[in-house]
C-alpha cells in the first residue's frame, strides 16, 4: 500500500525522480532479484537516482575482512541489477552492518559534486561489539543543491525511546563536513533520514495491534507510534516530514513469510523502518543567512509513494521504499569538463581524446580519463585509462588532446563512453556521448554506402 501526492512543475524549474529504500536484511544474502523493490518493472517514469540504505549487513569478522578487499555481496548485487539499466554507483559508505549506496543515471554524473561521507558509532564506547548501531551519511551537490542522506540503525526495544533520540542527537552533533556551506547535517538544503529507527507502538496490547493491522485500520495506531509522538515534542525532529503509514508495520515477521512473529517472544509489530525528509527553511526576504546568500529558488520535495514490499522474506523486516519528485532550478548547467573521442576508434590504432575545461575547474596532474563500456557499474569499472598530463599530445588555449596507445584500445566491437575523473573533487566531472569501437571491415568487402572499396575514404557510420 502506498501514499501518493502529485504536483505540477513551476516555470523555469526541472524535475528529478528519487527512489529511497531502507531494509534491515538481518545478515541475509541478497534475494534472487530486486525488480519489484526498486520499481524496475515500470517503464512509465524513469528514476534518476536510487538511494539504498541497509542495516544488519553480515559483518562477522571473516565476512567484513573479505568485504574490505572486495565489494560486499550486497553492493555487487545492486550494481549488477542497476548497471544494465544505465545507473552508476556514485559512492557508498559502510560502518560494519550499516551500508548506504547512491546510484544515478550516467548523464547526471557531471552534475553530482562535493561528495563527502561520514559515520558515527553510538554503541558503548564505539567498540566492534556494539558498533552496529549508529549512522552513516553521504552528502553531495545535485545541480548545485546540497543534499544529505543519513542511514541510521538506532537502539532497539520498547523502553529505549529516549536512547534512540539521544543517539540521533549524537549523530547530528558529531558529523561535520568541509566546505563553506552546510557544515552539519541539518544545514543541508535537503535532508533524507532513513533506516531501522526502531521506534515502536506504545500502550496498545498485542491483540489490539494485530487485529487493527488485520483490518487495515492503521490510523488507529498512528497516535501511539513513538516517532509520531516524539515529533510533537522533540526539538531535533521539528521540520521532518513523512508520508502516512498506510502500510503494514514492517517488523517483526517469521522468515520467508508474511506472518508476524510466532516465536515464544511474540514481538509486537511496529513501523521500525522509516523514511523521513526535511527541507531547510530559507530566511524571509531581506534577511541574511549566517553562511551567506544562496542563489536561486530552493528545491522542493514531493512524495509520490511510500510503502513496504511484503514479497521479500529474507529477514524479519520488510523493506520500505519511498519515491520522491524533486523540483529545482538548475544552478549548474554545464559540466566542468567536456570531452569527446576524435575520429573513428579502431583496435590496433592509437586513439585521441579531446577535452576542454571550465575556468572554474581545479585541475590536477593526477586527473585521468577512463574508457568505459556503456552499462559500467562504478568509477573503478573502466576498461583502461589515460593520465591527462603524462599522455598529453596537444595543448592550445582552450583545448587539450591526449592519446591512448593502440595497445590499450579494446579489441572487438562495442559501445563505449569516456569519463573525466577529478582527483581534487574525487568525482567524475565530464562524460562523453556514446561511441563505437570496431575493427576495420575486411578489404574484400565493398562499402554499400557509396559503392567504393573499403580502405578508401568512406563516411558511412562505423559498425
Amino acid at each position: 500500500t502506498t501514499t501518493t501526492t502529485t504536483t505540477s512543475s513551476h516555470k523555469g524549474r526541472v524535475g528529478a525522480r528519487l527512489q529511497i529504500v531502507t531494509w534491515n536484511v538481518g545478515t541475509a544474502s541478497p534475494p534472487d532479484n530486486v525488480t519489484l523493490l526498486l520499481g524496475l518493472e515500470s517503464t512509465e517514469t524513469e528514476t534518476d537516482m536510487f538511494v539504498i540504505g541497509l542495516q544488519e549487513v553480515n559483518s562477522s569478522v571473516t565476512a567484513f575482512l573479505v568485504d574490505l578487499a572486495f565489494n560486499d555481496a550486497w553492493s555487487v548485487f545492486l550494481m549488477d541489477a542497476l548497471a544494465p539499466r544505465g545507473y552508476v554507483k556514485v559512492t557508498s559508505i559502510r560502518m560494519q552492518g550499516i551500508l548506504l549506496l547512491i546510484f544515478v543515471k550516467s548523464r547526471h554524473l557531471p552534475f553530482i559534486r562535493d561528495l563527502q561521507t561520514n559515520y558515527t558509532r553510538t554503541g558503548i564506547y564505539g567498540y566492534w561489539v556494539s558498533g552496529h548501531k549508529g549512522g552513516v551519511t553521504i552528502r553531495l551537490s545535485i545541480y548545485g543543491h546540497l543534499a544529505c542522506f543519513l542511514n541510521c540503525h538506532l537502539p532497539a526495544h520498547m523502553d529505549n525511546v529516549d536512547h534512540r533520540l539521544d543517539s540521533f542527537q549524537r549523530i547530528l552533533d558529531a558529523q561535520q563536513f568541509s566546505g563553506e556551506q552546510a557544515g552539519g547535517i541539518l544545514e543541508h538544503e535537503l535532508l533524507f533520514w532513513l533506516g531501522d529507527l526502531n521506534f515502536r507502538i506504545a500502550d496498545h496490547g498485542m491483540h489490539f495491534v494485530r487485529e487493527t493491522i488485520r483490518g487495515n485500520r492503521f490510523h488507529l495506531l498512528w497516535d501511539k507510534d513513538q516517532l509520531n509522538m516524539a515529533k510533537k515534542t522533540e526539538t531535533i525532529l521539528q521540520g521532518f516530514q513523512e508520508g502516512a503509514l498506510r502500510f503494514k508495520p514492517t517488523y517483526k515477521f517469521d522468515l520467508g513469510s508474511e506472518n508476524y512473529d510466532t516465536s515464544g517472544k511474540k514481538r509486537k509489530p511496529a513501523w521500525t523502518d522509516r523514511i523521513l525528509w526535511k527541507v531547510r527553511e530559507r530566511p524571509r526576504e531581506g534577511a541574511a543567512e549566517a553562511d551567506g546568500p544562496r542563489p536561486g529558488e530552493p528545491a522542493t520535495v514531493n512524495l509520490e509513494s511510500y510503502g513496504s514490499r511484503m514479497e521479500y522474506g529474507i529477514s524479519d523486516h520488510k523493506p520500505v521504499a519511498g519515491t520522491f519528485g524533486l523540483e529545482f532550478e538548475k544552478l549548474i548547467t554545464e559540466p566542468l569538463v567536456k570531452l569527446q573521442p576524435e575520429g573513428r576508434w579502431t583496435p590496433g590504432r592509437d586513439a585521441i581524446v579531446s577535452y576542454r575545461m571550465s575556468q572554474l575547474y581545479p585541475s590536477s596532474t593526477w586527473d585521468w580519463i577512463g574508457l568505459y563500456r556503456v552499462g559500467f557499474r562504478d568509477r573503478n569499472d573502466y576498461v583502461t585509462y589515460i593520465w591527462v598530463k603524462d599522455d598529453e599530445l596537444l595543448h592550445s588555449q582552450d583545448t587539450f588532446q591526449v592519446y591512448l596507445s593502440s595497445d590499450y584500445v579494446p579489441t572487438g566491437t562495442g559501445t563505449f563512453l569516456l569519463c573525466y575523473c577529478s582527483s581534487n573533487l574525487d568525482s567524475l566531472v565530464g562524460v562523453s556521448d556514446h561511441f563505437q569501437i570496431c575493427p576495420e571491415p575486411e578489404p574484400e568487402l565493398e562499402c554499400e554506402a557509396v559503392g567504393i572499396v573499403v580502405g578508401e575514404q568512406c563516411d558511412k557510420e562505423p559498425c
